[in-house]
């Protein structure tokens, strides 16, 4: 586990009109703030990221569909710097992946036609307070390519 990442199993509630999701309460022990939320589609094989935070804890979600999330510490001072997480997210594993800031994380799209990944993170998304860098080409030591292993 990268140091400040948590993984929380979330609830859903089925019957015969359809599901309830839930995903994140005010009064959930690692609720911090609102600052928006938002629904990212991504189309299969398709990834997005990389990208860091410098202020905002992201809580991300896969309401529909199925994702890898992807998560890397370079942060100077961490315990575990250099190490990298993969999440499958989706039906089978439903749950809450909150990522603090200062961390790298993309995630790669595993399902037709999409996948759908909420977020409520902790502040407004401001593009001067985050950073990009090439899915491909970067420093990170991570590759995006199927595993059959």
């Amino acid at each position: 586990m990268i140091q400040g990442v948590q993984i929380i199993p979330l609830k859903r509630i089925p019957d015969e009109r359809g599901t309830i999701m839930h995903m994140i309460r005010n009064t959930d022990p690692h609720f911090q703030q609102f600052g928006e939320i938002y629904f990212s589609t991504i189309y299969p094989k398709i990834i997005k990221g990389w990208h860091l935070h410098r202020e905002m804890t992201l809580n991300y979600a896969c309401i529909f569909g199925r994702i890898k999330l992807v998560i890397y510490d370079d942060r100077e001072i961490s315990p575990t710097k250099g190490e990298l997480m993969e999440i499958f997210l989706g039906p089978d594993n439903y749950a809450l992946v909150i990522i603090p800031p200062d961390i790298w994380n993309g995630f790669k799209g595993m399902s037709d036609p999409y996948a759908i990944v909420a977020n409520c993170c902790t502040h407004p998304h401001d593009p001067t307070r985050s950073s990009r860098l090439d899915p491909f080409d970067n420093p990170i030591p991570y590759n995006w390519d199927v595993r059959n292993h």
